[in-house]
């Protein structure tokens, strides 16, 4: 059963978002969006099918609009107040799955959020074609702060064959020296995924799996 939620930021922005838990989960996972100014939403493919696919596998998932999209309040924040709606999420479903693994999986621009985000009660990262990149109100690209790129908790990169913003070889050159990172290729994919979302949800699963089996 989907039961939404409505969580409030530490700026004090109220998110939209929705909760679903399986009757007893053995893990959960954050769920963000692409960019909020592309259309990217919490319904958007990649979030959408993995709400619809984790609980069923057993996985507590939370989805959440960012800021300024749907009915949460604020507005776009260049991927910095964005965080903060990451941390409202990891809050929420943190105090209902307390002990389980907790994932923060992103697509597109939701992944690059994510992998800025720090949060001692995260299990892993997993970024579904993540630009890795961030563009200043300006509209210049910067390099982000990766948390995930200097944590030895694990990080799951997950590249489409002929992504259009970062391809393999490019994610591959951007990530290395990264720790504990590895890269998956979902062949013959682009950037939107579209007939390939079972391979996401699936590397999300056995991720998930990676995470339970590692001792905290």
């Amino acid at each position: 059963m989907i039961e939404p939620l409505s969580l409030t930021t530490a700026d004090g922005v109220a998110i939209e978002a929705e909760l679903s838990v399986p009757e007893q989960p053995w893990a959960s996972a954050v769920l963000t969006h692409p960019h909020p100014l592309h259309g990217g939403n919490m319904r958007s493919i990649v979030p959408g099918a993995l709400f619809a696919a984790l609980p069923q596998a057993g996985v507590a998932a939370l989805r959440f609009n960012f800021r300024g999209v749907g009915a949460s309040e604020g507005r776009y924040d260049h991927g910095r107040g964005e965080g903060l709606d990451v941390a409202a999420a990891i809050d929420s479903l943190a105090s209902i799955t307390e002990g389980l693994p907790l994932l923060l999986a992103g697509w597109s621009f939701g992944a690059d959020v994510a992998l800025t985000v720090d949060d001692e009660r995260l299990s892993g990262w997993m970024a579904v074609a993540p630009p890795l990149r961030t563009v200043d109100s300006d509209g210049s690209a910067r390099s982000a702060g990766w948390v995930a790129s200097r944590d030895p908790r694990p990080t799951l990169i997950v590249v489409p064959e002929h992504d259009q913003f970062r391809n393999p070889a490019s994610a591959a050159e951007a990530t290395r020296g990264w720790v504990a990172t590895r890269i998956e290729v979902v062949p013959g994919a682009d950037h939107f995924l579209v007939g390939r979302t079972d391979r996401v949800v699936e590397l999300a699963v056995s991720f998930l799996h990676e995470l339970a089996a590692i001792p905290t």
